[in-house]
């Protein structure tokens, strides 16, 4: 048990995984695991810049969208986006005519 790591609280080691947290036993004190922070999934647009939740992107070409005959035209706005947990090719947003758009990161740069 050499590899558990030792609660920041209350030093002790008596510590599991819970998730992407680390959890004391014996405290209850909870933090982030490093390892699980690092692993975490890095979301880039179409030019390599790296995409966070409530961010500003913009449609880089006309997209057809499955459900509505409303295209996406080039140069539209996506405010306020929501990242896909564990999927670096999508993102959620909303457009000013279509909600609840799922968007693939290819067709998309950051504004």
């Amino acid at each position: 048990m050499s590899d558990t790591t030792a609660c920041p609280q209350c030093t002790l080691s008596n510590t599991y995984a819970d998730g992407a947290l680390m959890v004391c036993a014996d405290c209850g004190f909870e933090w982030a695991d490093e390892a699980a922070v690092e692993s975490s999934v890095v979301v880039r647009d179409s030019n390599g810049n790296v995409l966070a939740q409530g961010d500003t992107v913009v449609v880089i070409k006309d997209l057809k969208v499955k459900g509505s005959s409303i295209p996406l035209k080039q140069g539209t706005v996506i405010r306020g986006i929501r990242l896909v947990e564990d999927d670096a090719e999508h993102i959620e947003g909303n457009s000013d005519k279509i909600k609840g758009l799922v968007l693939k990161t290819c067709f998309l740069r950051k504004a």
